[in-house]
């Protein structure tokens, strides 16, 4: 039952993506979404179809990437509702990016890539290491993670008080968005994303051990330390990557995981590849409905996703039967 609900899911995210393809500021014929992704010539629509490819590839890639880290971060920490933001990973992105604009004026989409990702990389590893690394638990990389965002979201402020540049550039990305979704985009990112998504996929048997105790996990043979450390390096590389393209996007890593726990139970070695394909239909869906309610402009995912994931999370955190881990 749960195989033929992944093979259903599978059809739902090719819909979606379709959807994607053809609806925007100018809607497209399924002919010519076919033209322009077989029968290329060079035309307007060919044009269209092409540029709204990468912006959907980068979008499934994004959202499993967000949906994959929030469930290893929701089995990392026992805790159903935390999210990718929770260690602190979107601050250290964040916090990269506006350092850049400010000391090094870096301008270009391309430039932000490679400093979120290492400010994301840098933070995680920090996280870890006050955590305890070797000894760290789920309670003390919470409370490492979210001390390290209040300070680091201070830092963020304070410079874009005091620079109306990186006020304006920063205003951009930290809204979150597809829109930066080109050729080179994805190559930069896609060999973090397929690296992360591979390692999160195959930490699912150990995770599994992980949440019947630490006990119970060392009678069975798991290295704790060792798949503490592997998840955070997984989380980190999956959220920093991701954001680095589109800019912190919430509640997606936080919704997917705990919806589709509901319906799969505890088992990770479900969770993990339901989350790889729910997540990208809810973020290119929240990119579609964005084309929509604001043509012939568009809205930010982010501010979508945001709109969308609130009343969601307040209908979970108020359930009388929380999933659990």
């Amino acid at each position: 039952m749960r195989l033929l609900g992944l093979l259903a899911s599978v059809v739902v995210l090719v819909l979606v993506a379709l959807a994607s393809l053809a609806i925007g500021a100018k809607d497209l014929s399924f002919d010519q979404v076919w033209h322009g992704l077989f029968e290329d010539t060079g035309s307007y629509s060919d044009v269209v179809v092409a540029d709204r490819l990468s912006r959907t590839v980068l979008g499934l890639l994004v959202g499993a990437a967000l949906g994959l880290s929030g469930a290893v971060l929701q089995a990392l920490t026992r805790n159903p509702l935390a999210d990718p933001g929770l260690l602190g990973i979107n601050a250290g992105a964040s916090a990269a990016v506006v350092t850049a604009i400010t000391f090094f004026g870096v301008t270009s989409l391309s430039g932000y890539v490679w400093f979120a990702f290492f400010g994301a990389a840098f933070v995680g590893a920090l996280v870890w290491f006050l955590g305890g690394s070797r000894g760290a638990t789920p309670v003390r990389l919470v409370l490492a993670g979210t001390a390290l965002s209040a300070a680091l979201y201070g830092y963020i402020q304070s410079v874009m008080i005091l620079d109306d540049a990186a006020l304006g550039r920063m205003r951009f990305w930290t809204v979150g968005s597809l829109s930066s979704g080109n050729d080179s985009t994805i190559r930069q990112v896609l060999p973090f994303l397929l690296a992360g998504c591979v390692l999160a996929l195959a930490l699912a048997r150990p995770l599994n051990a992980m949440a019947m105790g630490d006990d119970t996990a060392k009678a069975l043979g798991a290295d704790l330390n060792r798949t503490r450390a592997l998840s955070m390096l997984a989380a980190t590389v999956l959220c920093g990557a991701a954001t680095a393209a589109c800019g912190p996007i919430v509640f997606v890593g936080l919704m997917v995981p705990h919806v589709v726990r509901s319906f799969t139970g505890p088992d990770l070695r479900w969770i993990l590849p339901y989350a790889a394909i729910l997540s990208p239909v809810l973020l290119i869906g929240a990119d579609v409905l964005g084309r929509i309610v604001t043509r012939p402009a568009e809205l930010q995912v982010g501010i979508v996703t945001a709109v969308l994931g609130g009343p969601v999370f307040i209908f979970l955190v108020r359930r009388r039967r929380t999933a659990q881990l």
